[in-house]
């Protein structure tokens, strides 16, 4: 029956969860959004489908993520979403439970973790083994993680910004902060709200964000966008006209804490390592490695190289595949594995 076996690994973040099945690759992108009628608690759309409901709801029906910072925020409503994500790339779960690896934030406590591997089994998992966030970035950003050199990895995910040096296979110095894409949209929310007096959608903070977003005003040019919302005055639909520094002013207290958690974890870094690094360079991953300007602030700050990774917002989920493809020389990256 082993062989029949399927064995995935998820990306399982605050804004998108991916699934990478061995010898298919990545075969499932999609928003981590629920949509359940409220009597019931009958789920009736996951993924894309729920996300386009968001905000335009009846009040019968809630929207939302069922995930906050990183960590599970209600427990069974992320089962059914798995179980449903299970589904689309592994069949009948009752005739064929797959075998999953999944990421945690370095961070969480105890029973965060265990949450995540009970909402896992729940969804129909033979077997769950857990991998940290960074690790797995790391790896599928093709740092050297196993040999006795140092790397660093700044993930910047939709809940947690995960911040790591790492050698001989394990985090060697870890930070890690509930700041990230999700802050950076409610900033612009908040900066709409204070400077315009309009009201926009965090959706609509997020769109503004992929569209002009930056962090280092010398590093691209002036952008502008026209976005629609509610005059908290009047009450009635408005628009305003937005420009990349507005982005920039907007997000600049959640990206400074970044930095200053960047700049943390290099100052307990240990002299070899920090050597290592300053030759070699930071690495950036996740949603938030794609914002404008990122590498030349971070350069800025730190003095050190900063690079993009290839595939910022597939690294962590590339790196459970390289795991689940070769587990006779990583499987040492993994916790531990709980089965049903």
């Amino acid at each position: 029956m082993d062989f029949f076996t399927k064995s995935i690994g998820i990306d399982l973040g605050t804004a998108n969860t991916l699934v990478y099945m061995k010898g298919k690759g990545i075969l499932l992108r999609e928003p981590s959004v629920v949509a359940i009628e409220k009597k019931s608690k009958k789920v009736l759309a996951v993924g894309n489908e729920a996300k386009n409901m968001l905000g335009k709801a009846p009040e019968t029906i809630e929207v939302f993520r069922p995930l906050k910072d990183g960590v599970i925020a209600e427990f069974e409503v992320t089962a059914k979403m798995l179980n449903a994500f299970f589904k689309r790339v592994a069949g009948v779960i009752f005739l064929n439970r797959p075998r999953v690896i999944i990421c945690v934030p370095y961070g969480v406590t105890d029973v965060e973790k265990r949450a995540v591997e009970d909402a896992t089994l729940a969804a129909g998992a033979k077997s769950v083994a857990i991998i940290e966030e960074p690790v797995a970035a790391a790896i599928g950003a093709s740092l050297r993680v196993s040999d006795a050199h140092g790397s660093m990895i700044v993930d910047i995910g939709g809940g947690t910004t995960e911040v790591a040096v790492l050698s001989l296979g394990g985090i060697v110095v870890p930070n890690s902060i509930r700041v990230a894409g999700d802050r950076l949209d409610e900033a612009i929310v908040a900066y709409v709200r204070k400077e315009h007096n309009v009201l926009i959608g965090e959706s609509t903070a997020e769109q503004v964000k992929k569209t002009i977003g930056a962090v280092h005003p010398d590093s691209v040019q002036t952008e502008t966008t026209e976005i629609r919302g509610r005059n908290l005055y009047s009450g009635l639909p408005a628009k305003i006209i937005l420009t990349t520094n507005d982005v920039i002013e907007a997000m600049k207290e959640p990206v400074s804490q970044i930095v200053t958690t960047i700049k943390r974890t290099l100052e307990k870094t240990p002299p070899e390592l920090a050597a290592d690094i300053y030759d070699s360079g930071i690495m950036c991953s996740g949603g938030g490695a794609l914002l404008k300007g990122l590498s030349t602030l971070l350069y800025e700050e730190t003095g050190i190289k900063t690079y993009i990774a290839k595939r910022p917002l597939d690294c962590v989920v590339d790196g459970i595949g390289a795991v689940l493809d070769d587990l006779e020389s990583l499987s040492g990256v993994l916790s531990y594995v709980k089965s049903r």
